[in-house]
């Protein structure tokens, strides 16, 4: 016992969700609790949520989440936003105090919409145009970092343990249909607030357990197209691919997790259907820079679900877990059954088999 906490855990990192797929919401109690049990996969230094469903009455306006290190970066950057959207509200994120959650830098949100007369001159869709704002904020102005940009959504994240980071941001008095969580084991980057996971633009979010060997061939790609990887780490750049290939590139989340996880080549010759067959040889033919290698399990947040995803050798656990209406994914079924003692079903899925969850229409 005297070596706890000081022994590296080479599969650390924990990662946890649960989504209602009748679209009912629920606090974020039940996902801050599933985190528990993975404490020891953490070593507080960095920890967090993401939340759907969250700002219902500010469900058409994109909400950023930033920080600032100081009143006047916060103020120069409230200027530059004014002259790009109307700002429909500002404010403090409310926070509680909490003994393990220290140094914390000043956290607002603004409740946003692209001035039409913006989108006009730059003949930009309000999406690219909020993906390039965000860019541009997270390169060109020091001392801010916008950590979320998603409509209906918010990502919550901090240095420390994510049961902590949690009760901080008190998400037990917010309701989303479909929440993420992650506990953070940096591998080769310091725990820093902006560092944690989840790693988000627009209304994609990823938390992330693993190490990615081709980060330097997929960054290198990805930034061709404008993306601009500030923070050295894998988690931001699968985010990035993600928005790429769905959003910029019309892919459905099976085809794209066939890009990042694409089936080995000796796979996909096995292949009787010779539509699929083609199909796969195309993803992989067209998009090989964004093939992720190394050890991952990643969960994606999305406007309306999820997807869960092993890299191909499923070197990473995570296991899926179902009740009712409820779908439930983490690290290790402990987690889940900490959301769910009564989880009926429970499975791992297979390496480079994505599970997708998604929303009835119109439930949210």
């Amino acid at each position: 016992m005297e070596k706890e906490g000081r022994i590296r855990i080479p599969s650390g990192c924990a990662v946890a969700a649960v989504i209602s797929k009748d679209g009912e919401r629920m606090t974020g109690e039940s996902v801050i609790g599933a985190m528990k049990p993975m404490h020891d996969r953490s070593n507080g230094l960095g920890g967090g949520f993401a939340g759907y469903g969250i700002y219902p009455e500010y469900k058409d306006l994109y909400a950023f989440h930033i920080f600032f290190d100081c009143r006047d970066t916060r103020k120069k950057c409230e200027a530059f936003l004014k002259e790009s959207f109307e700002v429909v509200k500002g404010e403090l994120i409310p926070t509680r105090k909490m003994p393990g959650i220290t140094d914390e830098p000043i956290i607002w949100r603004y409740f946003v919409t692209p001035l039409g007369s913006v989108l006009a001159d730059l003949q930009l869709d309000e999406k690219e145009f909020v993906a390039r704002t965000v860019m541009k904020i997270n390169v060109e102005t020091d001392g801010a970092y916008v950590f979320s940009s998603g409509k209906n959504m918010g990502t919550f994240k901090a240095v420390g343990f994510p049961e902590d980071v949690g009760l901080f941001y008190r998400l037990d008095e917010y309701e989303g249909y479909s929440w993420t969580a992650h506990g953070r084991y940096p591998t080769n980057t310091p725990g820093w607030w902006g560092g944690a996971h989840p790693f988000t633009l627009l209304d994609f979010s990823v938390v992330h357990n693993g190490e990615i060997s081709s980060y330097d061939a997929n960054r290198r790609y990805i930034e061709m197209f404008g993306y601009k990887c500030t923070l050295q780490t894998d988690t931001e750049v699968i985010t990035y691919i993600l928005d790429y290939l769905i959003r910029r590139q019309g892919l459905t989340l099976t085809e794209a997790a066939n890009v990042i996880a694409a089936p080995f080549w000796s796979t996909i010759e096995r292949k009787t259907d010779e539509y699929e067959k083609k199909k796969l040889k195309y993803l992989r033919t067209v998009f090989p820079s964004l093939l992720i290698t190394g050890p991952f399990s990643i969960i994606a947040g999305f406007d309306g679900g999820l997807m869960a995803l092993n890299d191909r050798l499923k070197l990473r656990s995570m296991v899926v877990g179902e009740k009712d209406d409820r779908v439930f994914i983490a690290s290790e079924e402990a987690a889940i059954r900490a959301m769910e003692p009564d989880v009926t079903k429970i499975w791992a899925p297979s390496g480079g088999e994505p599970v997708i969850v998604t929303v009835k229409e119109g439930a949210f």
